[in-house]
């Protein structure tokens, strides 16, 4: 998945951030196939399962249990077409996700090969603020970053400081 571009940047201010708000050991539910980022937090003595890949905008059940303190989903809602019915199913208490944000000066992306690698959403940070808030979550922490690129250009120079991603902590009202 990342033979040329390894997400170092994104990993590490992903870790940052769960690590300042969930200390280890929580045992995790990570939405989405297990990934190098699961296997991160892991490295990171989080206790972590991941859901099997099944359809979260029609079956939501994997969402529907107590068996995790906190349910992770790290680049998952802007795939999904209603983030709304997982989010709103949540039975964890916490929850810690990240989102990547829409940029002004690029389209949402799309793979051309891959029907699942696509994003739905690319969103403003209020914007997923008030998914939260509508599905029944108060943000306890926020954090957004930069995605610099090596590459030449007016939208590369853009990616120096404009925010990629945005990360939330928060918990069940």
């Amino acid at each position: 998945m990342y033979e040329e571009s390894f997400p170092n940047k994104r990993y590490k201010e992903t870790l940052e951030f769960l690590e300042t708000n969930v200390p280890a050991p929580a045992k995790i539910l990570d939405l989405g196939v297990k990934n190098p980022f699961s296997e991160i937090m892991e490295k990171h003595n989080y206790k972590v399962e991941n859901t099997k890949g099944e359809d979260l905008d029609l079956n939501t059940r994997a969402v529907e249990t107590t068996a995790y303190q906190v349910v992770t989903a790290f680049e998952i809602f802007e795939h999904l077409v209603s983030p709304y019915n997982v989010l709103s199913n949540i039975k964890a208490d916490k929850l810690v996700a990240s989102v990547p944000l829409k940029l002004w000066f690029s389209n949402a992306y799309r793979s051309k090969t891959d029907m699942r690698d696509r994003h739905f959403h690319e969103f403003e940070d209020w914007q997923f603020d008030w998914l939260l808030e509508k599905a029944g979550w108060k943000i306890i922490s926020r954090k957004k970053w930069t995605n610099p690129v090596n590459k030449l250009g007016i939208r590369p120079i853009l990616r120096y400081f404009t925010p990629r991603y945005y990360a939330v902590y928060a918990e069940r009202i």
